[in-house]
């Protein structure tokens, strides 16, 4: 007879996924058989992701950290930080998508479960340290976002924009899987902590082991829209609908900085010779193409495209250096997880804007913003808030960021980090430029129509807006709050 071990299972530590799993029960049931209570689903998704962060932050305060299946599963402070991230984030998209998807005629039933089910691959994401378990949260919360990208079934740039992102995030995916397998063929393991011991032995100078890793890497490289794999994105951002765009380029490129982290830190860190290098190109081309190209969009939606792909090209950066010492790996995750909290404010916040403004103009065209300080000056002041906190201007919330990526940089003291952080400096004077056009256009240009008629905010917009706007001024003033967890973000297999 074969033995059957059970499992040791902590439901505390699973309780966010569970939540979020009952929640996706909850939304089928209730679109499946009462149509007349459709209106309350954007209100069970949101009280479903703010009750999957209890646990969360019940979790924090307990301080252990718990590892299930082999290792093959953690809760530690960066899982924790990650998925409060997530969670999060994923309330601000669902208060974005309330009158979006609403007004318009859109399956809503589907769109908030399609929605949750991606969140609830990023937040196992999150938790993973086993290549299958990535592998597998990574498709849970992909097939999802590339059904919502082509949400708008009758319109072509929709259609052309799902039917982009599959395609290309398919094949990124085999290339990554293909490397997975060259990795678990050398080392004889999936679990991460263990590929990390084998690869700082004998293996680290192993051709084989290089060529996996380089090929996982382009696979997540996609994932966050890194150039030259992130032709997808601009496309994508400009037919999906703008909601999903908000999402896909916060918490859908937070997943992928989160596996590449992991990956990097626990599995790769021995293989130097292999990650830096790549990472330096792909911060450098990433950054510095993002930005220039960003320069000539005259649409808005696609000027933040571009404007996403640098700012990956920032977070990118601290990789390239993340193997100098131990100091400077635990730096890169800090500088990283702040980045993206502050990032995801941010973004969110001029996402709101952007569809505030959309329901009267029914255009992302900058000229559209013309003279919006003269109908909707609340909305002005905001949108020029977040544009010069994403350009890193103080006291907003983007200068502790740039600060702390700069501080990652030049810290281990090596050419390549001094190169990296001239170049971050240099685009984000680049990156000045375009987010000015837009504010020179709210404060300066005369409305292109004449239509001076006050823009409605509806109060889940509303909503979205103040806690942006808190979150982003608050980081920026007070930036030891996220500074703390950055430095909280530690994994439960380093030493």
């Amino acid at each position: 007879m074969v033995d059957f071990v059970t499992p040791n299972i902590d439901y505390h530590a699973f309780a966010p996924e569970i939540i979020l799993l009952s929640t996706l029960v909850v939304l089928l049931l209730v679109d499946v058989f009462s149509e007349r209570s459709q209106a309350l689903l954007p209100t069970i998704a949101g009280l479903g992701l703010l009750a999957a962060t209890v646990p969360v932050l019940t979790l924090a305060v307990d301080g252990a950290d718990r590892t299930m299946f082999g290792g093959a599963y953690a809760v530690d402070g960066f899982s924790l930080a990650m998925k409060a991230l997530f969670l999060v984030s994923g309330y601000v998209v669902v208060l974005l998508s309330t009158n979006y998807v609403a007004e318009g005629d859109y399956y809503e039933g589907e769109y908030y479960f399609l929605l949750l089910s991606s969140l609830l691959g990023m937040t196992v994401m999150a938790s993973a340290r086993d290549l299958v378990t990535i592998f597998v949260a990574l498709e849970l919360l992909s097939i999802p976002a590339y059904m919502l990208a082509a949400w708008r079934k009758r319109d072509a740039k929709s259609n052309e924009a799902g039917l982009k992102y599959y395609l290309m995030g398919v094949f990124a995916s085999a290339i990554m899987l293909y490397g997975m397998s060259l990795i678990f063929g050398v080392t004889g393991t999936t679990i991460l902590a263990e590929i990390g011991a084998a690869i700082q032995g004998s293996l680290a100078t192993e051709p084989i082991v290089s060529l996996g890793i380089v090929f996982v890497i382009v696979g997540f490289a996609f994932k966050v829209s890194a150039v030259p794999f992130h032709t997808w994105a601009p496309d994508t951002y400009e037919g999906a609908p703008t909601p999903v765009t908000a999402f896909l380029s916060v918490a859908s490129k937070a997943a992928g900085f989160v596996a590449i982290l992991q990956l990097v830190v626990v599995a790769f860190y021995g293989a130097t010779d292999a990650y830096q290098p790549m990472f330096f190109g792909l911060a450098a081309l990433t950054m510095t193409v993002g930005n220039l190209i960003a320069l000539r969009q005259t649409n808005v939606v696609r000027l933040f495209a571009y404007s996403s792909v640098a700012q990956a090209g920032y977070m990118i950066a601290p990789l390239a250096v993340a193997g100098e010492s131990l100091g400077s790996r635990d730096q890169a995750i800090s500088a990283i997880v702040v980045y993206l909290v502050v990032y995801a404010a941010m973004n969110l916040g001029a996402f709101a804007i952007i569809i505030t403004v959309a329901r009267k103009t029914r255009s992302a065209e900058l000229d559209s913003y013309g003279g919006l300080f003269q109908y909707a000056p609340g909305l002005t002041v905001l949108m020029t808030v977040f544009l010069f906190a994403l350009a890193g201007i103080p006291p907003l919330g983007g200068w502790f960021a740039k600060f702390v990526i700069f501080r990652a940089l030049v810290t281990p003291g090596t050419g390549a980090g001094y190169v990296l952080a001239v170049l971050v400096g240099v685009n984000s004077v680049i990156a000045l430029f375009y987010y000015a056009r837009i504010a020179q256009s709210m404060w300066m240009q005369p409305v292109p129509d004449g239509d001076t008629t006050p823009v409605r905010v509806p109060q889940a917009l509303a909503a979205a807006l103040a806690i942006t706007a808190i979150v982003t001024l608050v980081l920026g003033v007070a930036p030891g709050l996220v500074g703390d967890l950055g430095d909280m973000a530690d994994f439960v297999a380093l030493p």
